[in-house]
Formats: C-alpha cells, structure tokens, sequence
C-alpha cells in the first residue's frame, strides 16, 4: 500500500485516533491531547480519551524565552530548539499514548501547532510572516505518525493573520441556533471567538483582543525574583488597588482601537511592553502590588473594550466561556464579571472539555480537516484573501 492509499484509508475510517500537540504564548509545556474524532466540518464530534500538560524543564522553557528576545536569539539557537522541541514533542505524544493503555500503531494522526516564536502580521521585507518551530519531521520520525502542523502559514500566503485558527474549530463544534456566546480564551495573549445564534460561517467574529497573561506573568516573576512566574489564584493582584492613571495610559495603545481582523503576541506585548509598564508605574510611587492589579485590570479592561467595540454593536452576548491559564486567575475573572454584571461568566470546562486541553484537541480537529480537504481558515476572521486549505503534512513511518 502506497502513502496515498494509506492516507485514504485513514480519511474513509468512520472514527480516527488523533492526538493534538499544543505549546502556548506563556511556553509552560506542550499540552497533549488524544481524541477521537467522527465524521468532519459541521458534522464532527470529538470524545476525549486523555491529555496531559508535559512542563518544559527550567532550561528548556528559559530556552524558549531567549528565542522570543531579539536580543538573546541567533539563527543556532533557533535552528537546534526547532529540532530539539520537536523531540519534546514526539516525547509527549509517545507519553500520551502510552499513559492511555494504547499503542502507537493505533494512532492515525498528529496534529501539532508548535511553539510560537515570532509573528508578524505587519512585516518589514515581506506583508506577512509567522515561524514555529518543533520539527515536524522529527515527532513523525519519532512517533512513525503521519503528522500535519504548520497551520498558520497558508491563511498568511494569502494575506491573512494567520490567527486566531480556532474559531473555526469553535464554529463547527459549538454554534448554536439558540444562544449567543463569546469564547475567550485567556493564555499568554488573549482571544475571543463569538458566535451568534443560528450563525453561518461569515458571521462569526473573533481576534485577539491583547495581552492575557504576559505581562501579569512578567511581572510577577519580577517582584517576586523569579520565585512565581505567575500571579497564584490572583492573590498578589488581589492585595494591591487598580491606578486609573497607569491603565488608562496603557490601555491608549493603538492595538486596542484597532478594528479586526487583527492577532498580536510577543512582538506587541512582551518584555519590552511589560518593563515600561512597571517603570510608569513605579514613575507614580506604586507598590508592586498595585502595579501587578493594574495590569490584571488591563487585560479584563481590553477584553471588555473589545466586547463593546466589536461584538455588541452586531448582536447580544448570552454567555461567555472562559478558557486558558487565566480561568484560574480569581482577580482577573472578578474584573471581568464586575465590568459585565448582566452577562454570565462561565468555565469554558461546562461545554465538554477541560480548558487546559483545549487548543491541543482543536489541532487534533484541524488535522482531521485536512485529510478531508477542508479549507479550514475564515477570511472574516483572519483577513485572508480566500479559503485554503491549511497545514503541512509530513507522512509517518507506515
């Protein structure tokens, strides 16, 4: 049996095991999800069999940040961490497996979205550019898998932002023709996606709106010497008091007015934008405490903003569906309900998945679209020219 008859006889199995690779903005591990997937597009229905979130070792994750800082980074180090994250991928994926009692050979799938190092929806020498790097020759390799990644970069050939990719996964798992929601998701950079009642395709919205975790993240590691990476619970935010002139110098960024389609990340948001934010706020004799719940006010402010600014003026918003790290920042999410008292905020777990597990089972989603030839990218949403199909596939061992 030749690659392309393999390929078909995976695509005509009326179930499929595929397993989601997933390392976010905040680079705390890859998250692996193994799934199993029925059918495809509008008619998909996915069963979680496991994940787990697969921490990155200090050196590993101290490695990923110097890849973010222009600074620190050189073509080596990049070269060799794209090799080396995809044997940290394949690791997971083999672990995930076998933490399930299965084995390899019964996996069809891996659909894996890489580590995000840069992204550019506004570039110098070409429009548009974004890289991730864990090899996808190495996890199928490793794994003897057929693997699919690269996601983002066909939707940018076509000039769009290559992000966010997962409406289109939200779109066809949870529309609904009775209720409008808006999906946020709250990682390392923030995103909504909203869906209105009995929507199509082109009616869904959805972008980032700004800064999630990033620049709580930085600061708390900050004031506490590294001892935290993140704000626990939003305790530390919950002991200090919101500086309205700090936020609402913050919250003047241009990003923040813009209309989408629109992505950002580190490049926007990163140590160079957290830095100056705690340097103002130390210019106004705060205490750190007040800084870090300052900058937890930002992210539930820009969220909120993006809310009124772009969702309300088209429909209602029933409920919203809190997803990421951020669900568990207790400060943050508080912020978010006192700005929206007549909206209900609700764990993103409540519609049939652990938030953690998320975008890992969506990329196992976006795998699965591929070998069917969907054209999985929404040029409402990400600006691009036209529909195409997105991914790369490197085929397995078999």
């Amino acid at each position: 049996m030749n690659f392309i008859e393999s390929l078909e006889k995976i695509k005509a199995k009326p179930k499929k095991r595929i397993i989601g690779l997933m390392s976010g903005t905040s680079a705390d591990g890859v998250t692996a999800s193994l799934v199993e997937v029925e059918g495809n597009y509008i008619n998909t229905k996915v069963s979680l069999i496991n994940y787990c979130t697969y921490s990155y070792d200090e050196p590993i994750r101290t490695l990923i940040f110097e890849l973010f800082d222009l600074k620190k980074s050189n073509v080596e180090k990049i070269c060799e961490a794209n090799f080396l994250l995809g044997e940290i991928f394949a690791k997971a994926a083999i672990k995930i497996v076998k933490d399930s009692k299965l084995n390899l050979s019964e996996i069809d799938l891996i659909g894996s979205h890489g580590q995000t190092i840069y992204h550019m929806p506004k570039g110098k020498l070409v429009k548009k550019s974004t890289l991730q790097v864990g090899e996808l020759a190495v996890i199928a390799e490793r794994t003897g898998i057929t693997t699919i990644g690269d996601f983002r970069k066909r939707d940018m050939a076509v000039g769009g932002e290559g992000a966010p990719l997962v409406p289109y996964v939200d779109f066809i798992l949870f529309r609904s023709d009775k209720k409008s929601i808006v999906i946020q998701n709250i990682g390392g950079i923030s995103n909504l996606t909203y869906l209105p009642s009995g929507c199509n395709e082109e009616d869904v919205v959805a972008f980032d709106t700004g800064p999630g975790n990033m620049v709580i993240d930085y600061l708390v590691k900050k004031y506490t010497a590294g001892k935290f990476n993140y704000d626990v619970n939003g305790q530390i935010a919950s002991r200090g008091e919101v500086n309205k002139k700090l936020l609402n110098y913050f919250m003047n960024n241009e990003y923040f007015s813009l209309p989408p389609p629109k992505s950002t990340g580190r490049e926007v948001f990163g140590s160079i934008f957290a830095e100056s934010f705690a340097i103002e706020g130390e210019k106004l004799g705060l205490k750190k405490e007040d800084i870090i719940a300052t900058a937890t006010a930002l992210t539930a402010e820009s969220i909120v903003r993006s809310y009124e600014n772009f969702i309300l003026s088209k429909g209602t918003i029933d409920e919203v569906y809190v997803a990421g790290g951020g669900l568990k920042n207790n400060t943050l999410i508080n912020m978010i309900r006192k700005r929206l008292p007549q909206v209900p905020i609700l764990p993103f777990d409540i519609l049939g998945f652990p938030s953690e597990a998320r975008e890992s089972i969506y990329f196992a989603v976006l795998a699965n679209e591929f070998i069917h030839g969907n054209k999985a990218n929404l040029p409402n949403v990400t600006g691009a020219s036209k529909r195409v199909l997105l991914g790369t596939l490197v085929p397995g061992n078999s």
